[in-house]
């Protein structure tokens, strides 16, 4: 955590921690869900508090092991929105939720082929894999997904992959 960037570090002080290690499959999987909502509502409150909130995501059902929604990143005064899914698996919070962009498909090497999912950093899966449990869906969305689309998105801009007028 030492070697995160200062706004990252300072995602992990406002994003809860949180405490139930306990998959979809595990009988405190409703606890751990309640934990996973109070963490991001903290993130999506800190975000709308500083005009960033740039996700909108929801549990298909109230399970909560599929999820999906919107995730936007603004680039060069344009905002560029994609679909975003994950489900938790019986392996989950061991393992992050493994973001797939269905929209991006072929447009870059950062993401694996078979189902869409986007290649996260090995930084990120050493940070995960050193908090289990107190990272949920909220730290994977703050230090996973937000540094992906951060460096994917300008990078298909530039390349002419992705159209400059997405909306």
């Amino acid at each position: 955590e030492d070697t995160l960037p200062a706004n990252e570090r300072r995602l992990l002080n406002i994003i809860p921690k949180l405490k139930t290690k306990a998959s979809p499959v595990d009988d405190d999987w409703e606890v751990r869900l309640k934990e996973e909502m109070v963490a991001l509502i903290a993130y999506m409150k800190y975000a709308q508090s500083r005009d960033t909130c740039w996700f909108k995501i929801k549990p298909k059902s109230k399970k909560g092991i599929e999820w999906s929604g919107d995730v936007t990143y603004v680039y060069d005064y344009k905002s560029y929105t994609f679909r975003v899914e994950f489900e938790l698996t019986s392996s989950y919070p061991s393992a992050g939720p493994a973001f797939s962009i269905k929209e991006l498909a072929g447009l870059t090497p950062k993401m694996y082929k078979k189902n869409f999912v986007i290649c996260q950093t090995q930084h990120f899966f050493k940070l995960w894999c050193s908090n289990v449990p107190h990272f949920g869906i909220a730290h994977a969305l703050a230090l996973g997904l937000a540094p992906w689309l951060a460096a994917e998105v300008p990078h298909l801009v530039q390349t002419g992959k992705l159209p400059l007028d997405k909306k």
